[in-house]
């Protein structure tokens, strides 16, 4: 609700602006050529995405994504001593680790959302989240990135001399981000239990 009053308040201001400085008639060329231009991107990212999406099957399929797994299985089990090592629930959330580690939050999205209802189950559906459900959260929106696919395929759009020399700062700020909020969510859920 507030992001959308947010967008709203832009646009009238700078509909109001175009007005008070005489640019009104600069309003719909640049409203059609920018649509014109997001929807150009949309399709190559929708390509880009595509061929990730594509090596992630490859990776699914020769085996990688399950040592990957393997490798982030005791790491989750750390951080979700409360979740059953052999529950559905710590498979979907180390397959979102793997997948958001890799740069591909679309895919994974519906890992997150099933780690979610399987954390729900064992919460009993109650109203109120578990401590589980909260640190995924945090881990979720904070995941380390090793591959930036995303931000790779737009910085090749833009015609960056080298798209790829982004893997190490983003690499090491999503390490930071994500620990500074686990660290923070460990603090707060001290704090008020």
């Amino acid at each position: 609700m507030a992001l959308n009053f947010i967008w709203l308040a832009m646009i009238v201001l700078g509909v109001c602006y175009a007005g008070f400085t005489g640019q009104i008639d600069l309003i719909s060329p640049a409203a059609f050529a920018a649509a014109e231009q997001s929807v150009g991107i949309l399709l190559e990212m929708a390509g880009i995405l595509g061929l990730w999406l594509g090596l992630l099957n490859l990776a699914e399929k020769s085996g990688f994504v399950d040592m990957l797994a393997k490798v982030l299985y005791p790491i989750a089990a750390f951080l979700f001593p409360d979740i059953p090592r052999k529950d559905p629930a710590m498979g979907a959330i180390v397959m979102n680790m793997s997948a958001n580690l890799l740069g591909l939050g679309n895919a994974a999205t519906p890992f997150g959302i099933k780690a979610m209802e399987e954390m729900a189950r064992l919460n009993g559906h109650s109203p109120v989240a578990s401590n589980s459900m909260i640190t995924f959260l945090v881990l979720n929106t904070s995941s380390v990135t090793l591959i930036p696919a995303t931000v790779i395929g737009l910085r090749t759009k833009a015609g960056a001399l080298n798209a790829v020399d982004i893997v190490l700062p983003t690499f090491l700020a999503t390490v930071i981000g994500c620990t500074a909020g686990l660290l923070a969510e460990r603090i707060l859920r001290k704090w008020f239990s």
